[in-house]
């Protein structure tokens, strides 16, 4: 373990990602299970992005969000991914301060502007099922373009508070992640300073992230419902939901997961489990995301075609 001295301390420059470690049997087959889950995702998400970008057909709000959405999985899965196949092969599990913190960046900007983005999205499936006839009006490439720049803007510039306050942190030992990736809580844990100003503003600025958009997005789906069920044929109401059911399935394998990882508390025996559900969130949902929206989508299948 590196360290230099800090007074009568001696301060952690590095830390060690403990991520699979406690199950040393499956050290190769979780290599080749996320090998391939971190290709297929790369691979379908980059898909869906030159398909929104070259095909007229998908020249529509839905799908330029589709194609923001697939962007930002690709850069999500990507900050952790990559470091955790080079672990498996290495069996170098060392990461310094400063690339901790990176990781930390970009892991929980993507994620705030996924929220945000979600959103977003049910903002456009409301107007399309809600209010038809001004759709064109109110979704113009004005109001997509600022909705999907919010969506980023808020997740980084939130990501960027929270991590310029993490340097002012002492960490004098010890210095092991118990988890995959460099994650808020397993790191505060490992600090020997005061963590009450970070966690507090962390908080804020996680429920200021997670709730508004969830709750929008809650109402947005609230008002598709009671819209389509108005609808006199069972073939209308069936196509109506149709156009939002993919959508709605990300949001609830996303949430879903981040609420049973944030919201359920952490004990020893839960320890091992809150890593699968990390897995859920930062790894199969970028996974889904493409197979969801190509198997669902008959304008996808179209253009796939």
């Amino acid at each position: 373990m590196r360290s230099t001295e800090l007074g009568n301390e001696t301060a952690v420059v590095e830390f060690i990602i403990l991520g699979f470690q406690s199950i040393p049997e499956v050290q190769f087959l979780l290599f080749l299970m996320f090998l391939v889950t971190y290709i297929t995702t790369v691979t379908g998400n980059l898909l869906i992005m030159v398909l929104v970008v070259t095909d007229h057909y998908l020249h529509s709000p839905m799908f330029f969000f589709l194609g923001n959405l697939s962007f930002l999985e690709t850069c999500y899965t990507s900050t952790i991914l990559p470091r955790m196949l080079a672990s498996f092969l290495t069996s170098k599990y060392v990461i310094s301060l400063n690339g901790c913190f990176l990781q930390y960046f970009f892991f929980t900007g993507l994620a705030g502007a996924e929220c945000c983005l979600l959103t977003a999205m049910s903002y456009d499936r409301y107007v399309a099922i809600c209010k038809p006839l001004h759709y064109a009006t109110i979704m113009n490439s004005r109001c997509c373009l600022q909705l999907a720049g919010v969506s980023w803007v808020n997740g980084l510039l939130a990501s960027a508070i929270v991590t310029s306050l993490m340097p002012q942190l002492t960490f004098c030992g010890p210095n092991e992640i118990d988890h995959f990736f460099c994650d808020f809580t397993p790191v505060v844990k490992l600090s020997c300073s005061d963590t009450h100003w970070i966690e507090l503003v962390t908080f804020v600025l996680a429920s200021l992230l997670t709730l508004p958009p969830f709750l929008l997005t809650l109402i947005s789906y609230v008002c598709i419902s009671y819209t389509v069920l108005r609808i006199p044929s069972s073939t209308g109401r069936q196509k109506a939901f149709a156009t939002c059911s993919s959508h709605l399935t990300v949001v609830t394998l996303f949430y879903g997961t981040l609420i049973v990882v944030y919201l359920v508390p952490e004990t020893n025996t839960l320890g091992d489990l809150h890593k699968v559900f990390s897995v859920g969130y930062t790894v199969l949902t970028p996974l889904v995301n493409p197979l969801i929206y190509s198997l669902r989508n008959n304008k996808v299948k179209k253009a796939l075609r």
